[in-house]
């Protein structure tokens, strides 16, 4: 069999980034090649024939950036339906805004502590910007340390627990930074200048992306050590293209209930995180909300986080503490020694990415090659 130039593990966003910017700019050609039985990763999505709703298989995905390049290049594959985020969370009895943000502060106090609050607030840090929990705590005043640790225990800490399988203290600093508190009254769960949702659906997208005649596809195949190949481009886990020679890299996976109600909405917003700890699910997702697909049924998923088992299901979300960040370090190591053996992606580099943060971790791959060329 004779040597692939370029062959791509993995047609998630960014092994198909990756994809297209080797065909178009260096004139090469790549094999893409997928375990799964479709396109585009953890972002498929498709059109449920009996209601006719978009559904997104591995949950919410929504395409958010600041970066105009990311924007541009994936705006090529795909006209958008603009769409801005929002997120509720259930917090004592009620649905608030999340992230926690000036409007959740006046929905869960009364009167007179909310003022006294947002005062502060805006007098210590100011009005439009963002404060992670860590921060808060650190402040010098006990009416926003108290706002800090009601927001740990109602809106972090459960869900937290529930996510991952540890306790926030079990977990890297950097997962805190990720939530943060809007002084604002923005409702958006996201802030960035572009965002929106695939009018045609995202797996129309990477077809879009993928379709080029330099470029092909195999589906329903892993990757085989026999394979020749002049590049190689790993998007899966690192831990497992070194055949676990450390250990296994710890994720948490996901199951997803989809439930059918007859009924046309089931709740005010996309995505409904942080419920109590009477159920065991995280998040709960209506799917008619990003296209404004019209039925008189509506799609809702429940997800209920578990462990993940190699050969049982699908690894979502790597646990970065401090164990298994040097776990990793030892596989990026050993990456390192290997001539034209690129890792990269949530799974290659062991990090938690949003899509545009994937993509430009794509672009980083790409232009290494293309420099070093």
């Amino acid at each position: 069999m004779a040597a692939v130039k370029n062959l791509v593990v993995g047609a998630g966003l960014s092994g198909s980034v990756v994809a297209r910017k080797i065909v178009e700019e260096l004139d090469e050609s790549v094999v893409v090649i997928d375990s799964r039985n479709h396109i585009g990763g953890n972002s498929y999505d498709y059109r449920d024939d009996v209601t006719g709703i978009v559904v997104h298989k591995y949950g919410p995905h929504i395409f958010h950036t600041n970066n105009k390049e990311v924007w541009d290049f994936i705006s090529r594959f795909t006209k958008w339906r603009p769409y801005q985020h929002k997120v509720h969370g259930f917090v004592d009895g009620q649905f608030v805004p999340i992230p926690f943000n000036l409007n959740s502060l006046r929905m869960v106090f009364p009167r007179v502590l909310a003022d006294k609050i947002e005062n502060k607030l805006l007098d210590k840090i100011g009005f439009n910007k963002k404060v992670s929990i860590l921060e808060l705590r650190k402040v010098n005043d006990k009416d926003l340390e108290f706002l800090a640790q009601y927001i740990y225990e109602k809106i972090f800490l459960e869900y937290t627990i529930k996510q991952l399988g540890l306790s926030p203290n079990e977990i890297d600093s950097s997962v805190f930074g990720r939530v943060p508190i809007y002084i604002s009254r923005d409702d958006r769960y996201f802030q960035d200048k572009y965002q929106g949702i695939p009018l045609n659906t995202y797996t129309e997208m990477f077809r879009k992306m993928l379709e080029h005649p330099d470029i092909k596809v195999e589906l329903k195949t892993p990757f085989d050590k026999a394979m020749k190949y002049e590049r190689l481009f790993w998007t899966g886990s690192v831990d497992e293209f070194f055949d676990y020679t450390f250990g296994v890299l710890p994720y948490r996976s996901v199951v997803f209930d989809f439930l059918t109600f007859n009924q046309e909405k089931f709740q005010a917003v996309a995505s409904v995180n942080n419920y109590p700890t009477n159920y065991d699910f995280t998040r709960m997702t209506e799917y008619k909300h990003f296209l404004a697909d019209w039925s008189d049924k509506t799609i809702v998923s429940c997800e209920y986080p578990i462990d993940f088992s190699i050969g049982k299901n699908d690894r979502i979300y790597p646990i970065a503490n401090n164990d298994n960040i040097a776990l990793c370090e030892k596989y990026i190591d050993l990456a390192k020694r290997l001539p034209n053996v690129y890792f990269f992606g949530r799974l290659g580099d062991y990090k938690y990415y949003d899509m545009d943060e994937a993509a430009e971790r794509a672009f980083e791959v790409f232009k290494k090659i293309k420099e070093g060329r």
